[in-house]
């Protein structure tokens, strides 16, 4: 009789409430991410090796009548006596910052807040730590086309310059001040809110560039303060997301010609929307290929 084949088990952090008052459209945003893998994990986990290990969320009575009772994690600090192989964070940048070194002492972490990493104390924790315990730090590309060549410039440091534009609606963006004050205005005509280095603009839109913290961890001979994000509020784009991104690379010594890559992204999107219809897909994607690729970052 041949072995019974060993599913891996996968802990989602973060679940929240589909049509609940939730008072942070960060949360709302990355909670239903929460839903979509638990439920696609509960239904069509065994077809792809997988079986759900746990469910956290802050507020433990949004999972009632949806994730079986066993599976409830009520205290997050007891994630070990779950035996997860893959974590997966899909509730806020603060969790990464206070769980993520710990998680992975234990289990490859998939990080679905890497606008956290715009902190360099804790990109420099978390990627020791994998390195330390061999376990792999995934980051999910989202909306980030191309992002596994972007790394493998990083790596041989030939990548120069990345610059990654996101053009949205105004009513798409959730933002802070002193932006949030430019894009409530640009309901007449296209408006760039921000131009500038990505570290700076985490903390202005966390909940609309996680894609350009996805860049900035690709890039990581660059890293935050280097590569460049953009973000353009344009009345006329009700229902799409684009994201544009530019890449120059080395230079020919002889011609003086220079490699580069210009690529624009078109998202479907409902008006309003934080994020674009296919990047839930693309998460549940990025998910099936958390499968283990040693102590390193890994774009997935």
């Amino acid at each position: 009789m041949s072995e019974e084949r060993k599913l891996r088990r996968v802990g989602i952090v973060g679940y929240g409430n589909l049509g609940g008052n939730v008072t942070s459209c960060f949360l709302l945003f990355q909670t239903h991410k929460g839903q979509y893998l638990s439920d696609m994990i509960l239904k069509e986990g065994s077809h792809f090796n997988l079986e759900l290990a746990f469910v956290w969320n802050r507020r433990s009575e949004k999972m009632e009548n949806n994730i079986p009772a066993d599976l409830q994690l009520e205290d997050l600090n007891q994630f070990k006596e779950k035996h997860a192989d893959l974590i997966v964070e899909v509730a806020h940048p603060q969790t990464v910052k206070e769980y993520g070194e710990e998680f992975l002492r234990y289990a490859d972490f998939m990080v679905g807040s890497p606008t956290a990493f715009a902190e360099l104390e804790t990109e420099t924790r978390l990627r020791k730590a994998a390195e330390t315990s061999g376990k792999t730090l995934y980051i999910p590309s989202g909306a980030l086309w191309g992002a596994h060549d972007i790394q493998k410039m990083a790596d041989r440091k030939t990548l120069k310059y990345l610059k990654v534009t996101m053009t949205k609606h105004p009513d798409s963006f959730k933002l802070e001040d002193p932006i949030k004050e430019l894009n409530e205005k640009a309901r007449e005509k296209r408006t760039v809110l921000y131009n500038g280095s990505v570290r700076s603009l985490c903390s202005l839109a966390p909940n609309n560039v996680n894609t350009m913290a996805a860049a900035a961890m690709a890039a990581h001979n660059l890293g935050f303060d280097n590569v460049h994000g953009c973000l353009v509020a344009d009345p006329s784009l009700p229902d799409w997301h684009i994201v544009d991104i530019e890449v120059t690379g080395p230079t020919d010594e002889k011609t003086g010609q220079i490699f580069t890559v210009k690529t624009t992204r078109q998202n479907p999107a409902s008006p309003a929307a934080v994020t674009g219809k296919a990047t839930y897909g693309s998460f549940w994607s990025s998910l099936l290929l958390c499968k283990g690729h040693g102590g390193r970052v890994f774009l997935c």
